[in-house]
């Protein structure tokens, strides 16, 4: 192959946008050749190569566009603090189909039982099978919301968030809201409703809900359009961080002398 043909090719190929072949087209030709694959094969290669390198950048942009926090994901998530039926429900949900029924994920328990980091490690798991996902906490969703309204660009808005199989919202009730900002929060749950997956977590239970949606009529339509296909986990742990207190504690304890 001249140097001219070999340019002409990685120009072409560069114009196609395709990457992984300008970066491997003549270290595979040379394999193909030792190896004495077909021309097929050699393609296929090169095929392979290219949609892998594609689904990495995918996956990347996705990643970036997530805002999920990346020190929490499935390899730090301490599974063995879990529940046996609430494991068998974590993994259930890591298989990612139940963004195809449009279901909810409603996680409860106390402050630092770990919710967060379960949804966190969830939309990790999410975006490595190509899932749109973006994560919130609740008080810069709402004032974003309210923002929207007040300048007449909520609609557009919330077109903006159906891009995402799931929305995780973090710490739902944790800051006490206005009505009005609570009013544009119900907007987004009804507007989601039954088309795309909302995921999250609250340290109050359904009971309690009227202290977010601030009256018993708005709190009871918030709630049907939440569990209406939805899988709601209970936590029920103490703290992680002051699990890990006591036992860094009893680890410096001295031991009394014999």
């Amino acid at each position: 192959m001249t140097a001219v043909v070999k340019t002409q090719i990685k120009e072409s190929l560069q114009h196609l946008r395709l990457q992984a072949f300008v970066a491997n087209y003549s270290q595979q030709a040379a394999l193909a050749t030792r190896e004495g694959w077909p021309y097929d094969n050699y393609l296929f290669s090169l095929c392979q190569l290219e949609l892998g390198e594609r689904q990495q950048r995918k996956i990347k942009k996705l990643l970036n566009g997530s805002k999920l926090p990346r020190e929490k994901t499935l390899s730090v998530f301490d599974r063995t603090r879990l529940k046996k039926n609430v494991d068998m429900q974590f993994a259930a949900l890591l298989a990612g189909d139940f963004l195809e029924r449009k279901e909810n994920v409603l996680v409860f328990g106390n402050p630092g039982s770990g919710k967060t980091h379960l949804l966190v490690a969830l939309g990790h798991e999410l975006v490595y099978q190509g899932r749109p996902v973006h994560f919130t906490t609740c008080a810069l969703l709402v004032q974003r919301l309210l923002l929207a309204k007040t300048e007449l660009w909520l609609e557009r808005e919330l077109k903006r968030l159906d891009k995402f199989d799931a929305l995780i919202i973090d710490d739902i009730g944790y800051v006490q809201q206005s009505r009005d900002e609570m009013e544009v929060l119900f907007t987004l749950l009804a507007h989601r409703y039954e088309n795309h997956s909302v995921l999250l977590t609250s340290n109050l239970v359904f009971s309690q809900w009227e202290k977010i949606f601030k009256d018993p009529m708005t709190t009871a339509a918030a709630i049907d359009r939440l569990v209406h296909h939805s899988v709601i986990i209970e936590l029920n742990l103490t703290s992680y961080r002051v699990e890990a207190a006591q036992k860094k504690k009893r680890n410096e304890t001295p031991s009394e002398p014999p």
